[in-house]
């Protein structure tokens, strides 16, 4: 090899191309973890796990809500870590923004309590298994039909058609006309 060749191949041999694993990795990563995910959800919305008429609907619509939120934080950790490590190969000092992650942290939980809360009304009414989509529900002065559910908001189409985002958070009072 030429020199100016050997003085490329040890630039890339560095940073670059540990930079490049630590993409390929991140990538086999989301790809394996989302893959998995899918496979196990599949198999529990196909589960009888409460035997009955008319659950089976209702079990496969949880989970796979719950998947997508499995996935999407699986997703997420993947890729904050792996821009994490990147930075870390062009030297950027990682300690400071890791302490100041902590004041971020609850600055933005502060600011975003609503949010946390609608999410987390979210998650326990998917647990309870309050209602699903295709029930009839009467929420606050709504009454109508539930379209999609998500952990942040719900959609109810009602009578006249209307189609409307109730945040979880703000859901105090339901009924559901379709449980019995």
């Amino acid at each position: 090899m030429n020199e100016r060749t050997q003085a490329i191949w040890d630039w890339f041999n560095g940073a670059p191309l540990r930079v490049l694993a630590i993409f390929a990795t991140a990538a086999i990563g989301h790809l394996v973890g989302h893959r998995a995910i899918n496979r196990t959800i599949d198999r529990l919305a196909h589960a009888d796990l409460k035997p009955g008429p008319g659950t089976a609907k209702r079990q496969a619509e949880r989970a796979r809500t719950i998947g997508t939120v499995f996935s999407s934080t699986f997703n997420a950790a993947v890729w904050v870590i792996a821009l994490g490590m990147i930075l870390g190969e062009f030297g950027f000092n990682l300690g400071p923004v890791i302490a100041s992650a902590g004041v971020i942290g609850v600055a933005i939980g502060l600011g975003a309590q609503t949010l946390v809360r609608d999410v987390l009304s979210g998650i326990f009414m998917l647990i309870e298994d309050q209602y699903g989509v295709g029930d009839g529900v009467k929420i606050q002065d709504i009454e109508g039909h539930v379209e999609r559910v998500g952990l942040r908001i719900t959609q109810v189409r009602d009578t006249n058609g209307i189609l409307w985002y109730i945040r979880n958070g703000e859901i105090l009072i339901v009924g559901n006309k379709s449980q019995k």
